[in-house]
């Protein structure tokens, strides 16, 4: 078997650097990332995670935009195979709050909120973009309620979007504190009751 080229190679270390950087963050948070333990981490020199990143910010940014990605591959990828409407709508909301079950200890995403809502740089602009464009995508699948009917032809999708968000930050609190199980039920409980009021009345 020929060896594995050197490009491959660099891109499968980088990504272990990265995938155990995710797993120190997710609890430390991005600021609890340092290089010397990381290093020791993944058994290299710290030349060696160097090597892969340039400095400590750059790979903060690729733990983030890799914990951007973990989210929307395990929240809206499977979500697109249901129908455009309110189960396209339902089937987001459940796997944001399956990720929560599997987060309950803590998101990194939204830790980052925390860690640079007031510290502006490259890394608060990364967090409002990842957080911009699911806003974005949350809309564009509340638009397609709207557009099948499903939802009052007047419903602001941007508004709506930002309710749907409430709720899964005060599930994504609550399953920190008090279990996710109950925090989820609940929060199942108070979407599906946001999601009757921008029903078309009956005639």
């Amino acid at each position: 078997m020929s060896a594995q080229p050197a490009t491959n190679k660099g891109a499968v270390t980088r990504e272990t650097i990265i995938d155990r950087a995710y797993t120190i963050a997710s609890s430390a948070g991005l600021e609890g990332l340092s290089i010397g333990p990381l290093a020791d981490a993944v058994g290299m020199s710290k030349s060696g995670v160097f090597a892969h990143f340039g400095s400590r910010e750059d790979l903060q940014l690729a733990v983030l935009d890799s914990a951007a990605r973990r989210f929307f591959d395990h929240t809206l990828l499977p979500a697109l195979k249901a129908k455009r409407g309110l189960p396209r709508l339902r089937a987001i909301i459940a796997g944001w709050f399956d990720w929560i079950r599997l987060n309950d200890s803590g998101c990194l995403l939204l830790s980052a909120v925390s860690e640079y809502d007031d510290r502006p740089g490259p890394l608060r602009d990364r967090v409002v973009q990842h957080e911009q464009r699911w806003r974005n995508d949350l809309a564009r699948a509340i638009q397609m309620a709207v557009d099948s009917g499903e939802l009052q032809a007047d419903t602001d999708p941007v508004q709506l979007a930002f309710e749907i968000t409430s709720i899964a930050l005060g599930v994504q609190y609550d399953a920190g504190l008090l279990g996710s199980e109950s925090a989820i039920r609940r929060g199942q409980r108070m979407f599906e009751r946001l999601l009757s009021s921008y029903f078309p009345p009956t005639t």
